[in-house]
């Protein structure tokens, strides 16, 4: 593939979004272009004109064009009739004349006559340059364009199957109460999904010519260059715009998770399903397009922008658009997808930003695509929206009026509350959007709760609008399907809301996607008086909840990489200078933390990749808490290497993706770590991710002195964990109804311990999604048993509040068989009965257990159980237990692994 590259000059390029039928927007920001330094020289040689119309003849060529003859308005509200009358179409002087003119004939509907000219069957083209010299016309109404519509409506009628506007213009040299003339050209691309039958994706640039020149003043050049998943815009041979194609990313399963640009897509009908469907490809832009000429009055991009209207005086003796040439190229170098003959600058391919201001590459419309469906197996953390506080990345919000719904109220019942206000129509709730003023909002993915799962909320109306229906509306994926049903349908059946009481209110996610919603992408939520009836109602909402039941949700998804083990599959890891980090005892608080020496050009951190050491490693699945999961962890450093910047730096699925940024930028925003003090770094998926991350396989971490700037660095880490903080931890170990010794988290409190052989038992990530982050004991030559400690850190438990319906119960999986042997557990109470000590213990084998299992079976998770009231009963005291511990019999378990997750008291 070869490119001819043209050395061009700074252009600004803001994305615009038009929200109007067909073609046309509404004005912009601007665009300025240095000429000093541009090369305006014809297109790469590889492009060959394959049809052209000059307009040096008499009459218009029949062969290439067609007049269009209706007075529909061209689908915005147009003031033209399209004739074929020759006073509104004709050659002259080797131009094509477009004329509006003042309508003189009683049988049309219109104020005014025009021609619109199409090439369709007679000149239609996938990929290739396109070109039009052209005098834009002026005045107050005035709406010219040359662009593009797909021959066949592969993709489905308009917007679905696409459209080109090479160049537009509204109200050229109409001057503004500051005294400056319209003088803007507009490129733009129609795609995507209707609503309404009106485009609701569309996006393109505005462009001012250089040195205030202005379009109605003379002949421009206005081309394209479209290839296969990208079209570039130019006004003499100037590239200002950009768009392409959106690009999906995958995770490590093969699924989609996201856009590495958001281009283009279109929506289209599946044959399969019967549904409208988003596609992310280089359609519609992959067909037959043909070329349009036409010049329009008025309507509602035209008339609604400027000095409104239309002024009758810019029509009332015609007004002309003049069309010097059309031209037509295809590149030889690769006809069929049109690559290879692009004319380019810097910047072309690249964002406008603060550094690159001359950036071309425009943003689109495309939605991101949907997440997968989880598996209801999974961890499915609840999203709590409102309770006492607003959810990071939620807001309460007014639709449609001028209130601000109040946070926090303090209601006499509940405490903190959202209060809302019906002023005028309008419906009000929370939203997620960006598009609402979101900051770090991040739709919700329900999919695993959907079989029990459900929404709720209490309400409380304090001031009634009358008599009228309550509603309630959740909507997913911008809107893309919504239910909205009234409140008396909630589970509860409550007529209408009370008033000054609170209700509470229940609505299964089940009855929601049968009503039509995904969801996989929850982003708004909506409770408010039918709409508009609701003038004058105040009501109150709290604790809004999206949540399986209890007892059918899974711990909230998370690992601890380091927590004083260095884990076998999460390895303390040196990149490239050959170290090994080291486990090393630090504080009280801290106690065994990893220790890090840089010598040499290198960068460490945490690994769970076999090929930098790792044994059975998994990568992280962090999906399910990218809108609240953080990533945190303590560093100190002992040694410095002097002035030098410290990194972050995240890779995913074998760096597939990747994210490396400064220290600094962590929500704490430490400027540089302190000699000797240990300081805190957080960080949130939603913004590694919105940087380029995929959250589902991430499988590196590091923490490291800028490249090359490190040595004589020595620093320490711990507490290394990936979670949402949101979520619920392990409570405190003295007292309570429950205890949680270790599920994904060790309890600090209770560490994994082994009582006579030295080892430290390690958290491993288990083969099995549903167990995650597990504790594995093994046994080797010396006599040992393990468990977990509560005594050595002072932490007790007492039970006796659920002595009679209390369980001590944990999941075993033996991985590794020391052969047929008697596997115990054991409990103690108050110091036990060793050396001396005047407590209690009991030992009884895993088969008393309830579930009866005879003996651990190689590879398979179990679950054991053992009634509180039993252990009592032989003789344990509930009010002080601080040792328990699962193990093959004393002396027998020489070559034993396993490993041991859920371990709970309550």
């Amino acid at each position: 593939m070869k490119d001819n590259i043209k050395t061009l000059s700074k252009v600004a390029v803001i994305t615009l979004v038009m929200g109007l039928v067909g073609c046309g927007g509404d004005n912009g920001s601007e665009t300025y272009t240095d000429k000093n330094a541009v090369d305006t020289t014809i297109p790469s040689n590889d492009w060959r004109i394959i049809w052209q119309d000059e307009f040096d003849g008499s009459e218009i060529d029949s062969a290439k064009w067609t007049h269009e003859v209706d007075c529909s308005g061209g689908g915005n509200q147009e003031r033209q009739c399209y004739t074929e009358n020759p006073e509104n179409s004709f050659l002259s002087d080797g131009n094509l004349n477009i004329v509006v003119l003042p309508n003189n004939d009683p049988d049309l509907s219109q104020p005014y006559t025009s021609a619109r000219l199409n090439s369709k069957m007679k000149g239609d083209w996938a990929y290739g340059r396109f070109e039009v010299r052209v005098k834009l016309p002026a005045g107050q109404g005035s709406f010219p364009a040359a662009w593009m519509m797909p021959t066949d409506d592969t993709y489905g009628g308009w917007p679905h199957s696409g459209e080109i506007d090479i160049v537009e213009s509204v109200n050229l040299k109409v001057a503004s109460e500051e005294g400056n003339l319209e003088s803007h050209v507009y490129g733009t691309l129609h795609y995507g999904r209707s609503k309404n039958g009106e485009s609701s994706q569309h996006t393109g640039a505005p462009y001012l010519l250089p040195n205030d020149a202005n379009p109605a003043d003379d002949f421009h050049t206005y081309a394209i260059e479209w290839q296969e998943g990208e079209i570039r815009w130019y006004v003499d041979d100037y590239l200002y715009q950009t768009q392409r194609k959106s690009e999906v990313k995958y995770n490590y399963k093969g699924e989609a998770s996201g856009l590495h640009h958001k281009g283009w897509y279109t929506n289209n009908y599946d044959v399969v399903t019967g549904k409208q469907i988003d596609s992310w490809t280089t359609a519609p832009f992959d067909q037959r397009f043909f070329m349009i000429l036409n010049f329009a009055v008025g309507g509602n991009w035209a008339e609604a922008s400027n000095n409104t209207g239309v002024d009758a005086s810019a029509f009332a003796d015609g007004n002309t658009m003049l069309i010097d040439y059309v031209r037509v190229y295809q590149c030889d170098v690769a006809p069929m997808t049109g690559e290879g003959c692009a004319t380019t600058r810097a910047g072309y391919n690249e964002e406008a930003t603060e550094e690159r201001p001359d950036g071309a590459l425009i943003k689109g419309a495309a939605p991101t695509p949907p997440p997968p469906p989880l598996d209801p197996n999974l961890p499915a953390p609840p999203l709590v929206i409102f309770q006492d506080e607003i959810h990071t990345g939620w807001d309460a919000w007014d639709c449609c009026g001028d209130s601000t719904p109040t946070i926090e109220i303090d209601d006499p019942e509940y405490g903190e509350v959202v209060e809302f206000m019906i002023n005028g129509e309008t419906v009000v709730g929370f939203t997620t959007r960006p598009g609402h003023g979101v900051v770090d909002g991040a739709p919700f993915n329900a999919s695993n709760m959907v079989a029990t799962g459900t929404v709720e909320f209490d309400l409380k109306m304090t001031a009634s609008p009358g008599d009228t229906a309550w509603m309630f509306k959740i909507e997913s994926d911008e809107g893309d399907t919504k239910v909205e049903i009234p409140l008396s349908t909630s589970v509860e059946g409550h007529v209408a809301p009370v008033l000054n009481t609170w209700q509470h209110y229940t609505f299964n996610i089940a009855d929601l996607v049968g009503a039509g919603l995904d969801p996989t992408q929850i982003d708004v939520l909506m409770i408010f008086p039918a709409w508009g009836s609701g003038n004058g109602a105040l009501f109150r909402v709290d604790n809004l909840v999206i949540s399986k039941p209890d007892g059918d949700s899974s711990p909230t998804a998370s690992i601890v990489i380091f927590d004083e083990t260095n884990r076998a599959d999460w390895l303390a890891w040196d990149c490239c200078a050959g170290s090994t980090p080291a486990v090393e005892v630090d504080d009280a608080e801290h106690n065994n933390v990893i220790e890090f020496g840089i010598n040499g050009d290198t960068v460490m951190g945490f690994s769970t990749r076999a090929g930098h050491g790792a044994i059975e490693g998994v990568p992280f699945d962090a999906s399910s808490i990218v809108a609240a999961g953080t990533l945190s962890f303590d560093l100190k450093m002992t040694a410095s290497p002097g002035d030098t910047i410290w990194m972050f730096k995240i890779e995913s699925n074998e760096a597939e993706t990747e994210v490396e940024i400064p220290l600094s930028t962590s929500i704490e925003g430490h400027a540089a770590p302190e000699l000797g003090v240990w300081q805190t770094y957080t960080f949130n998926i939603v913004d590694l991710v919105d940087l380029g991350l995929d959250p589902s396989a991430i499988d590196v971490l590091m923490i490291f002195p800028a490249w090359g700037t490190g040595t004589g660095a020595v620093y320490r880490v711990d507490n290394v964990v990936i979670g949402d903080p949101e979520s619920s931890t392990p409570p405190p170990a003295e007292g309570g109804q429950e205890l949680v010794i270790f599920t994904n988290f060790t309890n600090p409190d209770w560490p994994a311990w082994d009582c006579c052989a030295g080892s430290t038992p390690a958290i491993v990530t288990d083969e099995n999604a549903t167990y995650g982050s597990v504790i594995e004991f093994s046994i080797g030559a010396t006599d040992t048993v393990m468990g977990f400690m509560g005594r050595d850190q002072g932490s007790i438990f007492d039970a006796s509040s659920i002595e009679m319906t209390g369980v001590v119960e944990f999941d075993f999986k033996l991985t590794a068989s020391p052969g047929d042997v008697v596997w115990n557990f054991k409990i103690e109470s108050n110091g036990g009965t060793q050396n001396g000590a005047t407590g209690q213990d009991l030992e009884l084998e895993l088969s008393a257990s309830n579930e009866g299992h005879t003996a651990p079976e190689l590879g398979v998770w179990q679950h054991y159980s053992f009634n509180i009231a039993d252990l009592v009963a032989a003789g344990v005291d509930p009010t002080g237990i601080d040792v328990i511990m699962i193990f093959p019999a004393w002396g027998a378990g020489n070559g034993a692994t396993y490993r041991v997750d859920n371990v709970y008291i309550r």
